[in-house]
């Protein structure tokens, strides 16, 4: 957690303290949040699943990639995966951190989002598949 602090004798809203942190500092603590934001997204199936497939494919785009733009469209787009996987458990764990009952927007919000990840699972797909057939056809 982000530690909050309040203004002395005010009622205002907390303070965010990582929004008055500068340089060096700001950006070891940014780093820390980040690391518990991928710790706590390896706590989600689909997460740990795609970070897995990452592990492979990732090194596997060095051998099937031609070139380096192959070889960063390859990797690219399992990290993209990654990326909007994240966005979308963003977007889950804020609308279940608002209420548990059911609301349409808040159907809709996760039905965007597990969309997107859908969206880049098919690129992800299409650009290894049209690699792996380039390989296959033309050696």
């Amino acid at each position: 957690m982000r530690p909050m602090t309040k203004a002395a004798g005010t009622n205002s809203p907390p303070t965010n303290l990582q929004k008055q942190r500068r340089g060096l500092h700001r950006m070891l603590h940014a780093t820390r949040y980040s690391l518990l934001g991928l710790r706590a997204a390896w706590g989600e199936a689909a997460f740990r699943q795609e970070a897995i497939a990452a592990l492979v494919l990732v090194p596997a785009a060095f051998w099937l990639g031609k070139s380096w733009i192959e070889v960063a469209l390859l990797a690219g787009s399992v990290v993209l995966l990654m990326i909007v996987e994240l966005l979308n458990t963003a977007v889950e764990a804020a609308i279940d951190r608002i209420g548990s009952e059911w609301h349409v927007l808040s159907g809709r919000a996760k039905d965007l989002g597990s969309a997107a990840v859908l969206l880049s699972l098919l690129l992800c797909m299409g650009i290894w598949g049209a690699a792996i057939y380039q390989r296959i056809v033309h050696g």
